[in-house]
């Protein structure tokens, strides 16, 4: 099975590696139970649990992604590419 963090790179083009973990992602939502930076570490480290966040559903954290990666990753993409994975492994 390909790993989450492989699945991310062919569907979006965003290479998760480039993360530095400044933690400039993790701002907060009501709707969040997982937040931005530590979606990306368990991207990264192949976690399941990811595909089965109420973070991944939010609209405002899908808004709030579109501006939250100082590195330019597109957390958007991100979000909306596990989603697709989630829906697909019925998580």
């Amino acid at each position: 099975m390909t790993s989450l963090r492989q699945l991310v790179l062919e569907e979006t083009g965003q290479d998760l590696r480039h993360c530095r973990g400044c933690l400039a992602c993790d701002v907060s939502a009501d709707e969040m139970d997982i937040h931005l930076g530590s979606i990306v570490q368990l991207v990264l480290m192949n976690d399941d649990e990811v595909l089965t966040s109420r973070t991944l559903w939010s609209a405002p954290v899908l808004e709030l992604a579109r501006t939250a990666c100082i590195k330019n990753l597109d957390l958007e993409k991100i979000i909306l590419a596990l989603r697709g994975e989630a829906v697909k492994r019925g998580a």
